[in-house]
């Protein structure tokens, strides 16, 4: 993370040039190069400060209107030289990063806070010059010295506030082990981590970070994915589980081989999200942009106009000049500058943590808009695991076993729950899953493929009745199974029964919905009886079943003509029409597959209450950056009035040193109270 946030132009670090957006993407060499460069930036800053505090005491000790208010008297000859010097020094190596900027952003001819700084202090500097060789006046070299000292102060705490706002991102960089155990053959060896290839085979030992994704083919353990997923619990994976890189092993010793290289695991994905998000801006930031380069010529503006008021209605040149730095510095867009830009960072960062992927920044900003939320079922608000509870044969010729076993054959290359469920019922009979030729997909319906010279269709009771077929006599199913019929040779042989469970986190992210007046539907393919079954016991607002795919798509449209903001769920295959017709896509159960294209969001885990979770943060971003733009630019309102002595004739005046203390309080409120945000579990 980028530990020194100084705007240049607006979001902008003056001394590099990187943009905060860009400050948490740490993955190179040279960022990381640039990364201690950040870090040795806040010792600068520390230094400069200390530096200028020693030599402000003698500088305010030797101001006449130090003296005139302390009522002491210290002079001796040469003592407006000496001044001279000490302030000299404070300018030119105190203000130095303000000076900096004040040149970059000239040549940028894209003027900012650094700009406005660096001329404030530079007029005060040659005006207080000129006084010492003769003009006749006040000098203005001890609130020079309070000006640069409380900029320095409020750099160098700003700094330290805003490091964190990305932290989270640099802690999933630091997730990656730099070295592996790879194993070719009898011998192990240790090797870097991104020379690591495709099919490789790796030794993770206990306790030790899994260095690239991949399948374990031997061994068993429990693994803490807590930095990558959000999920608090340790995860058993066996052999032929998916482990993701960076994730933390337990107590047991695996052997994994590698599924692809670094730059394409899970966590890079991951990081390459994050930083495209925080790249892209919303309309909210634009809107910041606007304004802070607005400040900056109301700023510039202001601080003439209060001089020119000032100096032409009869005050000396040292109080017309005194009013203008001061509303100059007031009026600097530090704050509101990083007011968007620091709780973007930190959103997107802080979501990637806790399995909260976001692609599109406007879609993760307009979550806050939804009123209705469409539901897959499957592996979203149940388990996703059938099981088979029922095998019905219904030609004599065909046993339960076979009947499965001609199903098994076509459902050995779908990684759908009912395959799955259908495959595990087969291993714990320890059946021969026979061979297929001709395989196709019957879209939404089913699979059909010839088994050992037989045409083989499994497919779903919607397929029967749009074929004619007739529901088979004595057909029978609790709300709860889901059905998929077997057909041989164009003749019914049986069908097989399989039952989801509820997920237990379910019910309770409905109810968080209710109580936030989100409405909630179930959208599925599966029969009615089990989508009501399923909507009545979590107490949805309505379910829509036994639909396609495409027709998904015209279910969400129907939703938004009736004036619904709709946020869709779903797999992020089957389901990307309705995901990207949708005002909110959300891909759901992606585990370590992130390549949902149309899903404007990404959650790593199919649990119901991420989706609540991403809802609440959604609108909790959006509050931060609300309320970090008000008070960026609200104290300005009263603020800019009493720098230009609106109050002068009732003896209220702010002096430049007052000024800097209210903008860098400003700033530094900014990015404590983007620091506050946090992702509600």
């Amino acid at each position: 993370m980028h530990p020194h946030i100084m705007l240049d132009a607006p979001g902008k670090c003056p001394l590099c040039g990187m943009t905060l957006e860009s400050v948490a993407n740490t993955t190179s060499d040279d960022t990381h190069g640039k990364h201690s460069n950040h870090i040795g930036m806040i010792a600068d800053f520390r230094k400069r400060f200390y530096v200028v505090l020693v030599l402000t005491v003698p500088t305010m000790l030797l101001s006449q209107m130090i003296q005139h208010w302390l009522k002491i008297r210290i002079s001796f000859p040469g003592s407006e030289y000496v001044l001279l010097a000490l302030s000299s020094v404070i300018f030119f190596y105190g203000g130095w990063p303000f000076l900096k900027g004040l040149v970059n952003e000239a040549k940028a001819k894209n003027p900012g806070m650094m700009f406005l700084i660096g001329f404030a202090i530079t007029v005060a500097y040659i005006y207080s010059v000129a006084i010492v060789f003769g003009l006749h006046g006040m000098d203005f070299f001890w609130e020079l010295a309070t000006l640069i000292l409380i900029m320095l102060l409020g750099h160098w705490i700003e700094m330290k506030s805003v490091a964190g706002a990305s932290r989270e991102l640099e802690l999933l960089v630091q997730l990656m082990p730099a070295e592996a155990h790879k194993i070719t053959g009898q011998v192990m060896a240790e090797v870097k981590t991104d020379t690591l290839n495709t099919g490789d085979l790796i030794l993770i030992k206990p306790g030790e970070k899994v260095a690239a994704d991949g399948i374990i083919t031997d061994g068993e353990t429990y693994l803490n994915e807590s930095m990558l997923t959000g999920e608090s619990k340790p995860v058993q994976k066996v052999k032929g589980d998916k482990v993701i890189a960076g994730s933390i092993n337990g107590n047991g010793a695996i052997k994994v081989t590698v599924s692809h290289g670094a730059k394409d695991s899970y966590l890079s994905q991951v990081i390459k999200l994050v930083q495209d998000a925080q790249n892209a801006k919303s309309n909210t930031q634009l809107l910041a942009d606007k304004a802070a380069k607005w400040l900056t010529i109301i700023a510039l503006l202001a601080g003439i106009t209060t001089f020119l008021y000032w100096y032409l209605t009869g005050q000396s040149l040292a109080f017309a000049m005194e009013r203008m730095v001061t509303v100059i510095v007031i009026c600097c867009p530090h704050a509101l500058g990083l007011a968007v830009p620091l709780v973007v960072a930190k959103s997107t960062a802080l979501s990637a943590k806790n399995g909260l992927l976001i692609k599109n920044r406007t879609a993760f900003e307009n979550a806050r808009k939804i009123t209705t939320i469409v539901f897959d079922k499957t592996g979203t608000l149940t388990v996703g695991k059938f099981q088979v509870s029922k095998i019905v044969s219904l030609q004599k010729e065909f046993s339960e076993n076979e009947i499965i076993r001609l199903a098994s054959a076509l459902e050995q290359k779908s990684e759908h729950p009912i395959a799955t469920g259908i495959l595990q019922k087969i291993k714990d009979l320890s059946i021969t899953i026979p061979e297929t030729e001709n395989f196709n997909a019957i879209t939404g319906k089913g699979v059909e493929a010839t088994v050992e010279g037989k045409k083989i269709l499994v497919v779903s009771p919607g397929y029967l009745k749009e074929n004619n077929l007739a529901i088979p006599e004595g057909f029978t199913a609790n709300d709860t199974e889901t059905v998929v019929f077997v057909i041989v040779n164009n003749a019914l042989a049986g069908y097989i029964a399989l039952s989801d469970e509820i997920r237990p986190e379910s019910a309770e992210a409905i109810k968080t919905l209710k109580e936030n007046n989100i409405k909630s539907i179930l959208l599925t393919g599966d029969n009615s009886k089990v989508a009501k079954s399923v909507s009545d016991t979590l107490s949805m607002d309505s379910f829509i079943a036994e639909v396609l795919p495409h027709q998904k798509l015209e279910k969400i449209k129907e939703l938004q003509n009736k004036g619904e903001f709709v946020a869709m769920t779903g797999d992020g295959v089957n389901d990307a029409p309705a995901l990207a017709i949708a005002d909110v896509g959300i891909a759901v159960g992606s585990g370590s597959d992130i390549a949902a294209e149309t899903a404007g969001i990404v959650l790593v885990n199919s649990n119901p209450k991420d989706i609540v979770s991403l809802i609440l943060f959604g609108k909790a971003t959006y509050r931060k950056m609300i309320q970090n733009l008000i008070w960026a630019t609200g104290y300005n309102v009263i603020a800019l009035p009493l720098a230009a002595g609106v109050l002068y004739k009732q003896g209220i005046l702010l002096s430049p040193a007052a000024g800097a203390v209210l903008m860098t309080v400003s700033t530094v409120v900014v990015a404590i109270n983007a620091g506050f945000l946090k992702v509600k579990k």
